[in-house]
């Protein structure tokens, strides 16, 4: 039953569940926005009424060990690299778009084996219901969180 929700999607009052594939690629911080912008050439990462959505995880510590064949050559210890990031978004189950995205990923990145991961996901899309005076809404709170100080 659930692999059939994930194929199909489903519907409930206020959001459609639509079935997508979720593209997630780990990069030292300074790589991040390059790859990113190579991403978003290939493909718009809309998301209802906004487009290049992603979500940044960041400061991760990559792990590793270089083997035999790699480009810096075998070593004994053990690396761990810190400020990597993790991006992750979504695209349509589309192979022509993955493909697509991959090779923007790989041929601008500092990395000779990119780390790519790719998952089946649902993502919430509005059917755009008039919910402007909901009082938990961003916009009818004090502030605004492109405005703080934080």
């Amino acid at each position: 039953m659930a692999q059939d929700i994930l194929k199909a999607g489903f519907e409930t009052r206020p959001m459609t569940m639509e079935p997508l594939w979720q593209v997630a690629y780990q990069a030292p911080q300074e790589d991040v926005d390059r790859i990113f912008g190579e991403i978003t050439k290939t493909v718009p990462l809309k998301h209802g009424k906004t487009d290049r959505n992603a979500y940044q995880a960041r400061g991760g510590v990559e792990i590793y060990r270089p083997l035999e064949g790699t480009p810096t050559g075998a070593e004994d210890e053990v690396r761990h690299r810190p400020n990597v990031d993790e991006v992750r978004f979504l695209i349509p189950r589309d192979t022509a778009v993955l493909d697509q995205v991959i090779e923007a990923i790989y041929e601008v990145s500092s990395y000779y084996e990119p780390v790519i991961t790719v998952q089946d996901v649902l993502r919430s899309t509005c059917k755009g219901l008039d919910d402007k005076n909901n009082p938990h809404r961003w916009w009818n709170k004090s502030g605004d969180w492109k405005t703080s100080n934080d």
